[in-house]
């Protein structure tokens, strides 16, 4: 059995793990600026152009969790879930950018390579930021064990990302400080803006997921039926609908009962179904029509025919 995360422990872990990421890529901007300035390294300034664009997603992602998590009101019926799923395409499209100049500049400098000075300190800079990257990752990672948020998990995947890319600008900088090599200086950078483009295709697949209520995968649909079912006093379910809005899995559909049932029964056995559901999925928003069971049916439409049990 699932065991239910209390909602007052899931925002304290994305508020506070967004307020973690927007100190740590502070810090990596300073960084990397002094060793831009002190190496003239194009792989350190596609870093120094990453991480720019990563504390505006920050940003983006520590209001977003705090807006999707204020409650239902007048508006938003259906809460805020959705502005975490919005954060992410923001982070897409910042992404993007970082890639094309981060692309161009190396493109630059591959045609026309200049030499890397004070390896040292440049060196020390990306070391240092691959450990504040890491425990920033490890960190996100529990947070999204606990919450399941959409936003932290962009963020999580851009600075997972940002790990990779790290070590392939470390290898740019020795190459360029040490080696005698700056084209590979170059193409470092290079390698990390087709890896940031990448990335960014992912984050935009799944907050358009999101943002377009796209159905939930084959095995969470699977997972609701069968715990419908479990009941043998519930004969069938259709018309099942089942999305995501942030950590909230809203989950809809029509269950066959009895109709010789009295209304207390039928509210008895959907209750208990919504509890087994609950245990399946904890921050579920389900609801469930109790259909006569027989010719009375209402008949699903033709887009839901894949969901119908």
């Amino acid at each position: 059995m699932t065991t239910t995360v209390p909602d007052d422990d899931v925002h304290l872990a994305t508020r506070s793990v967004t307020r973690l990421a927007v100190g740590v890529a502070i810090v990596l901007i300073a960084l990397k600026a002094f060793a831009l300035g002190a190496s003239g390294s194009v792989s350190i300034l596609a870093s120094l152009a990453d991480s720019s664009l990563d504390l505006i997603a920050s940003l983006a992602t520590f209001f977003a969790v705090r807006w999707a998590a204020a409650p239902p009101d007048a508006e938003h019926r259906h809460g805020h879930g959705k502005g975490e799923a919005m954060a992410a395409l923001v982070q897409a499209g910042l992404i993007f950018a970082s890639s094309l100049f981060i692309g161009w500049e190396a493109v630059q400098r591959i045609l026309d390579p200049r030499p890397v000075s004070s390896g040292y300190w440049a060196v020390m800079v990306v070391l240092v930021s691959i450990a504040l990257t890491g425990w920033l990752v490890w960190m996100q990672d529990r947070a999204i064990r606990r919450s399941g948020s959409v936003a932290v998990k962009a963020d999580r995947a851009h600075y997972a990302a940002d790990l990779a890319a790290n070590v392939v600008v470390l290898i740019g900088v020795i190459s360029g400080a040490f080696l005698a090599a700056p084209g590979l200086d170059a193409a470092a950078g290079l390698i990390v803006a087709v890896w940031l483009f990448w990335g960014a295709l992912g984050l935009l697949k799944e907050a358009s997921d999101h943002l377009l209520d796209r159905a939930v995968p084959d095995a969470d649909r699977i997972a609701i039926t069968t715990a419908v079912l479990a009941d043998p006093r519930v004969s069938g379910v259709h018309q099942l609908r089942a999305r995501m809005a942030g950590p909230v899995m809203s989950i809809q559909m029509h269950v066959d009962l009895d109709p010789k049932l009295t209304l207390a029964q039928a509210h008895e056995i959907v209750a208990a179904v919504e509890q087994r559901l609950l245990e399946a999925f904890p921050r579920a928003d389900i609801l469930i029509h109790p259909d006569p069971r027989g010719p009375t049916r209402v008949q699903d439409v033709p887009e839901a025919a894949g969901e119908t049990a």
